[in-house]
């Protein structure tokens, strides 16, 4: 019986550990050839010594269960290795079906403290790290597109944060680039539709390498139950956007944890205000803004988060 994923070609960023690692072993279980992507280092703040061997790890792993896959060792925030990525892809298996972004570092800080260098390297890393293999993966799937006279398979899954959903004090770096990455989401869905391509962007809530501290206080289950917050329970989600069943899903945010899919809608409208004259005036806004915004509570600002059981992360 054909898997889902069968004759197409995925790539995924920071796979050599958490949920790219989780993501990559998903798509390969359903048929996928998997190109491995991770820099190695070991710093969850992109410090330290880059490694072949997250990478390397994940392919054996791979392989050892009768899948195929190939590493990739390079910086996707940097372009031309970006670039490298997706030649990688194609060279190796023909053509790239499916690119997963999910590389990203932390550099947590308020924002009050927080410095230049720790604003620009975590938008290097996340934002334009999206951007660069987005940008080279849609010119490809554009070509394609022209050659064959039609749509061709093709599917982006980002990485954005429930950070950019429901804020998060000590990462305004992190939520900025996570709500960027939605808007590239929403964008390149709009440009690549008519190819048959798709983008969507997941947040995920996760125990990793990145998140210990968010979620040092949930304990593991200790009675051989799935931990709750494993990244097992990101990947299948991954697996079906990616699959030809998702052709219809497109420009959608979709929140994933512990066996539960949230699909987020677009911000609404929540209240109207007309100016009795041609332009407001100052004492016209404080009349009408003042006591709307006095009659609600601070929290409903997250009302959103709030059905959804967020927090942060």
């Amino acid at each position: 019986m054909a898997q889902p994923l069968e004759g197409l070609t995925a790539i995924v960023t920071g796979a050599g550990r958490g949920l790219g690692r989780a993501e990559a072993l998903e798509l390969a279980r359903l048929g996928a050839q998997v190109v491995v992507n991770d820099y190695g280092k070991p710093g969850r703040d992109g410090s330290g010594e880059a490694s072949a061997a997250p990478a390397e790890d994940v392919v054996a792993e791979i392989r050892a269960a009768g899948g195929t896959a190939v590493a990739h060792l390079g910086d996707v925030a940097d372009h031309a290795q970006a670039r490298a990525l997706v030649h990688l892809a194609v060279e190796t298996y023909g053509k790239l079906d499916i690119l997963v972004n999910n590389a990203g570092i932390l550099r947590d800080r308020m924002v009050f403290s927080m410095t230049e260098d720790e604003w620009d390297s975590v938008i290097r890393v996340h934002l334009k790290g999206h951007f660069n293999t987005t940008h080279f993966a849609a010119a490809h799937w554009r070509e394609r597109s022209k050659a064959a006279g039609g749509p061709v398979h093709g599917r982006i899954v980002n990485t954005s944060s429930e950070a950019f959903l429901a804020g998060s004090a000590g990462q305004p770096n992190y939520a900025a680039a996570k709500g960027g990455i939605v808007g590239l989401t929403t964008s390149t869905a709009l440009a690549l539709g008519k190819y048959g391509v798709t983008a969507n962007a997941i947040c995920p809530r996760a125990r990793t390498r990145m998140t210990e501290d968010v979620f040092a206080g949930f304990q593991e289950p200790t009675d051989g139950r799935l931990d709750a917050l494993a990244p097992e329970h990101v990947a299948p989600l991954v697996g079906y956007l990616a699959s030809p069943a998702a052709a219809r899903v497109n420009g959608q945010l979709l929140v994933v944890h512990g066996g539960m899919v949230a699909i987020a809608e677009r911000p609404r409208i929540a209240a109207k205000f007309d100016t009795a004259k041609e332009v407001f005036s100052f004492d016209e806004l404080d009349d009408l803004l003042t006591p709307y915004y006095a009659r609600r509570p601070a929290e409903e600002t997250f009302a959103a988060a709030e059905v959804l059981g967020l927090k942060h992360g």
